[in-house]
């Protein structure tokens, strides 16, 4: 059995605007510009954390994917910070290699991600973090 690859010849300057409108999302988030951050997100933007931690599950518009953040600080006491590794983009779809770390009830924890991103007309559509590894994860949130 083979597998060919999918060819695609894209537009570079559509590549190139995709991962630099997510990578100034990121930016933005790091200084705590939110309104920044959700100007780049669609209205009805899909959010969606995988796995079985207490931030698990889909966050759908501005209202809740704000909700989420605002989880993600209350069970990091606001220690919550990521690394950025790379963004690589396409014409529909931005994957950013993350390292995240957080401190929860004195333990400390630094996970590796993959988030990947549905862009379409200069808006986030869609996001979804995929955790390297779960148990790190779940054991990290468990701690109360």
């Amino acid at each position: 059995m083979s597998v060919s690859p999918a060819v695609r010849h894209e537009d570079q300057t559509t590549q190139s605007s995709n991962a630099a409108l997510i990578a100034a999302g990121y930016e933005a988030f790091a200084r705590g510009d939110i309104p920044t951050v959700l100007e780049m997100f669609a209205d009805d933007i899909s959010w969606h954390v995988s796995g079985r931690s207490p931030l698990a599950g889909t966050y759908t518009g501005h209202d809740e994917v704000l909700d989420f953040f605002g989880l993600l600080g209350q069970l990091s006491n606001g220690t919550f910070r990521m690394d950025v590794h790379a963004v690589l983009g396409d014409s529909e779809h931005v994957a950013v290699i993350v390292t995240e770390h957080a401190e929860r009830n004195g333990t400390h924890a630094s996970l590796e991600l993959v988030h990947v991103w549905h862009v379409e007309n200069g808006k986030a559509m869609r996001f979804q973090a995929y955790v390297y590894d779960q148990n790190a994860s779940i054991a990290y949130s468990s701690y109360t």
